[in-house]
């Protein structure tokens, strides 16, 4: 009998290896939380005591083009963390705990080892933030996808008590902005800084970065930093969180603050990462583009009264995270400004 389905290029056999060992990834993941049976057509979730009034927080995203670096440097399970951490962050700001995540790896023909390897990563980083892997997708679509290429998404359910969730409306004139440290681009800017590496530069993943020890891939593949650790135990001292992604540090601070409230940053509060400067210089990049672009070493910044700032930025430390104060919220028209020394 003919394998049409084969022919047209979806293989299932290398589809039912890839779940059968998928399905010990999401078992390593169950928690006390999880109802029901890994295979299901839906994962289910407890919604944990103690709440009194849960507000479930819900986010979908990806990683970008971070992807074709994976790709091109042959490592696939630390993306998994990437969109893990991602997403924590996502509802993080929302003082939201996280629990249970749902991925999507969808490939041009299905590879079962970077499959595995890629859910692994997603599995490592569920089980440090002691949440579910309740379920996902894993498709063969030969004829969207180009060989060797992949696409990578997720969705996360956390719950927060409404009364303790973050949306902004606390923040006041006179709040400090505390910066926390990123550890790289984390999943956003890929699409200029592969065409200024490996087009402008010409160099390639095994090459080693400009001005570093370290090769290119490993610095484009630093693991996107998860803040849940940093700033758990401040959570009931922050008027809000702002996850620094695409739209870098301003495109994504103004997004919680009230009317009547401006955020001024100290340009020079904090110092850019290796990365950023060689991106900046070599690509001959404006300043302006840099900060629309990249998160130029500040992965999330939390709004926070001076007087809970030092508790704010302890809680950081213990976590191995640097925090700086990088400015506050005055009287004026919404949006955000760099003021420059």
């Amino acid at each position: 009998m003919t394998d049409w389905y084969g022919l047209a290029g979806v293989r299932l056999d290398v589809a039912d290896e890839a779940k059968r060992r998928i399905a010990d990834l999401v078992q390593s993941t169950r928690t006390g939380l999880t109802v029901g049976q890994v295979g299901g057509f839906a994962g289910m979730i407890r919604v944990p005591a103690g709440v009194a009034r849960p507000v479930l927080v819900l986010s979908t995203d990806g990683v970008g083009t971070k992807v074709l670096v994976a790709a091109r440097a042959g490592v696939h399970d630390t993306i998994g963390e990437d969109l893990v951490n991602h997403c924590v962050n996502d509802i993080l700001v929302h003082g939201a705990q996280p629990l249970a995540f749902l991925d999507y790896v969808a490939a041009g023909t299905l590879d079962a080892d970077v499959a595995a390897a890629i859910v692994t990563g997603v599995a490592r980083a569920c089980r440090a933030h002691d949440m579910t892997l309740a379920g996902g997708e894993t498709a063969e679509l030969p004829d969207l996808y180009q060989p060797g290429h992949y696409d990578l998404a997720g969705s996360i359910a956390g719950v927060v008590d409404e009364a303790a969730a973050l949306h902004g409306d606390r923040v006041r004139v006179g709040d400090v902005l505390v910066a926390y440290a990123s550890s790289g681009l984390h999943t956003n800017g890929y699409t200029l800084a592969r065409r200024i590496l490996f087009e402008s530069l010409r160099l390639d993943v095994s090459d080693l970065f400009p001005d570093t020890t370290r090769t290119v891939g490993d610095v484009l593949l630093d693991v996107h930093r998860s803040y849940a650790a940093a700033v758990t135990p401040a959570l009931g001292r922050v008027h809000a969180l702002a996850h620094v992604t695409g739209g870098g540090i301003a495109g994504n601070l103004v997004r919680v603050l009230p009317d009547g409230c401006q955020a001024v940053l100290d340009a020079g509060a904090w110092p850019w990462p290796t990365v950023f400067r060689v991106l900046m210089r070599a690509g001959k990049v404006s300043l302006g583009e840099m900060r629309r672009v990249f998160n130029l070493g500040v992965g999330l910044i939390a709004v926070a009264a001076r007087d809970d700032v030092e508790a704010v930025c302890q809680a950081a430390a213990r976590a191995n995270v640097p925090t700086w104060l990088v400015g506050e919220i005055h009287a004026g028209p919404k949006g955000v400004r760099f003021s420059e020394r």
